[in-house]
């Protein structure tokens, strides 16, 4: 069983990164763009996808590779339960990133929406509302992309259906984009 997970990992890595990675190195210089004229990365997501969304935040600000590296302006908005809550509770948990974004989003951000099924109502609307403000608009999602095809800029679709493999591959894509920042930014 192991065996037949790890290669089909090693898989669905290849064939993504096969199809997408000239997209993959595209949004890493828009990223290295919006954060050089002050702007920053917001990345959001539902269950794994916000635990990814803190994971590449938390690389961001505070290191990947090189503790050298300057922190870079990256924020999950997936960690700050009493905003999460009051939103959902006093709006609907279809605006919990969406309303987030009216705070913080600007032409010069890069927002980032993960959804491995490219379906999450929350994270859709939230994507649209980053294409209102000029945002760059990114998409990790996985099947056939869903309703996330329409909104993003760029919309990186995992070439699988299974939800723990499009998973990994969004982890492997966003460590590649940290790597890529990394490099850049110790420059």
């Amino acid at each position: 069983m192991i065996s037949e997970n790890l290669k089909e990992h090693i898989q669905v890595i290849e064939q993504t990164i096969s199809k997408y990675e000239d997209d993959i190195n595209f949004i890493a210089s828009k990223c290295i763009k919006r954060l050089e004229a002050g702007g920053k990365i917001i990345i959001f997501g539902n269950g794994g996808s916000a635990a990814d969304a803190q994971h590449m935040a938390a690389e961001l600000v505070g290191s990947f590779s090189d503790k050298k590296r300057p922190a870079l302006a990256a924020i999950a908005l997936t960690t700050d339960t009493s905003t999460l809550t009051s939103i959902s509770n006093d709006y609907s948990y279809d605006e919990v990133f969406s309303r987030q974004l009216e705070a913080f989003a600007s032409e010069k951000d890069v927002v980032i929406g993960i959804s491995t099924s490219g379906k999450s109502k929350n994270v859709i609307n939230a994507l649209q509302l980053g294409k209102e403000r000029k945002s760059f608009v990114v998409g990790l999602s996985g099947n056939d992309g869903g309703q996330m095809n329409a909104v993003c800029d760029k919309n990186i679709i995992v070439c699988s259906n299974h939800t723990s493999r499009i998973q990994e591959t969004h982890i492997f894509i966003e460590h590649s984009i940290c790597d890529i920042l990394d490099k850049h930014f110790l420059k």
